[in-house]
């Protein structure tokens, strides 16, 4: 059943910066209005589109903080179409009462697939290769250039991502280490060590698959990378926090680890920036890209149309399934009732309040859920039609109510 709060068509989504065009698509087919931009925006044009829209799409240079938030009124959703959320300040929203939704596995094969071609080039020495080649200078000097098969390769972070890179990595003949603070089942013949220091002893390739949290941010410095192997190989295909890249210079500059694949850093391009540098640029065997783990069209497809219909399913129903700043509802509709959607302050007595007014309008609650997490509660409710307008009205009136908005 389709329910709307007014006609879809009115419903404004701005996509920027060159989602996938399946995502269009699917919103367009939904019904609704879609404006396209292709580029990241900051300043003056964000803000323009943030006071106009009802959903916002972006992937990962287009920064939504508690500053640009102040500017959607209108704000109903927002999709990162990415795996990540880093680039949006996702408490800021909850309080507003706006959820944010991503894809957080739909690029897994293709980062997984970039790592393992990551792990073969360094071995290779292939970026080195290269650039001579380009430059006209032909060396086919085999130093420095090995087989992967019989290595071992350690996995930091046995997510979903880090597991496609040990299948792979197995298929290619090497020994599969991984650490994860959470237990992790091993898929193929991977085993777990139970310390991030074990694992930098035993591997030669170690890959780090993390997200960035108060306990990963700086996780591999100077003592970390001493412990690895001579000769040894570094890639991160996570965050750029999650890596001190001063000391890996200076671990490359000694010839102590053997080289290094960054495709995340420290510090990324804003929207305006023109150049970008880096303290690996210029070093031996050392691979970087420009944050594209997950850019392939099948990943990006994938993502687009996992996020449109994770905001499709909201708008039309108020379900939050696969967001990762509200509690997960998903109450299936039911004939004859309207909706009411509720956000609101996660204090004491804020049911018994809404039941208190039900009670006095006189109104049937057909089909109820509330779930909280430490700051907001997320009320769905269905009530009968005759009354669903005035229930809306008191709920949205009640002091600790943030947003509120009715299906019919």
């Amino acid at each position: 059943m389709s329910r709307t709060s007014y006609p879809r068509h009115k419903i404004r989504i701005t996509l920027l910066e060159n989602i996938h065009p399946a995502a269009r698509e699917a919103l367009v087919e939904a019904g609704y209005t879609v404006d396209v931009i292709p580029k990241a925006l900051e300043g003056d044009e964000l803000a323009a589109v943030l006071a106009e829209s009802h959903v916002v799409g972006l992937r990962s240079r287009t920064k939504l903080r508690s500053a640009q938030l102040e500017l959607a009124p209108k704000l109903l959703a927002i999709g990162c179409f990415s795996v990540g959320t880093d680039q949006v300040d996702i408490a800021a929203a909850a309080q507003r009462g706006v959820p944010v939704f991503n894809a957080p596995h739909a690029s897994t094969r293709s980062v997984a697939e970039l790592t393992m071609g990551c792990v073969v080039g360094l071995a290779r020495r292939l970026g080195d290769k290269s650039r001579m080649l380009h430059a006209g200078t032909w060396d086919k000097s085999l130093s420095g250039a090995h087989e992967v098969r019989g290595r071992t390769i350690g996995i930091v972070g046995y997510g979903h991502i880090g597991q496609q890179v040990g299948l792979l990595a197995e298929a290619f003949g090497m020994r599969v280490l991984f650490h994860d603070v959470q237990k992790k089942l091993p898929l193929g013949l991977a085993r777990p060590l139970p310390t991030l220091e074990q694992l930098l002893d035993e591997a030669d390739f170690v890959t780090l698959h993390v997200p960035e949290t108060s306990t990963t941010r700086g996780m591999v410095g100077a003592p970390q990378i001493a412990r690895m192997k001579r000769g040894s190989y570094l890639i991160n295909h996570s965050r750029g926090a999650v890596v001190a890249i001063d000391a890996v210079r200076a671990s490359l500059q000694a010839g102590h680890l053997g080289g290094a694949a960054f495709d995340v850093f420290p510090q990324e391009p804003t929207p305006t920036q023109a150049e970008w540098k880096s303290e690996l640029a210029g070093l031996p065997n050392v691979l970087l890209t420009p944050h594209v783990g997950g850019n392939t069209e099948e990943a990006q497809r994938n993502i687009g149309l996992e996020v449109a219909a994770s905001v499709t399913s909201f708008i039309d129903t108020g379900s939050t399934e696969g967001s990762v700043n509200f509690p997960p509802i998903n109450l299936p509709p039911r004939e004859d009732t309207h909706r009411v959607l509720n956000v609101h302050r996660n204090v004491p007595g804020v049911l018994a309040s809404v039941t208190a007014i039900v009670s006095e309008l006189g109104a049937n609650i057909e089909a109820q859920q509330l779930s909280t997490t430490k700051d907001i509660g997320y009320l769905v409710m269905d009530v009968d039609r005759q009354l669903s307008d005035a229930v809306r009205d008191r709920i949205a009136a009640l002091p600790v109510s943030v947003k509120t908005r009715i299906l019919y």
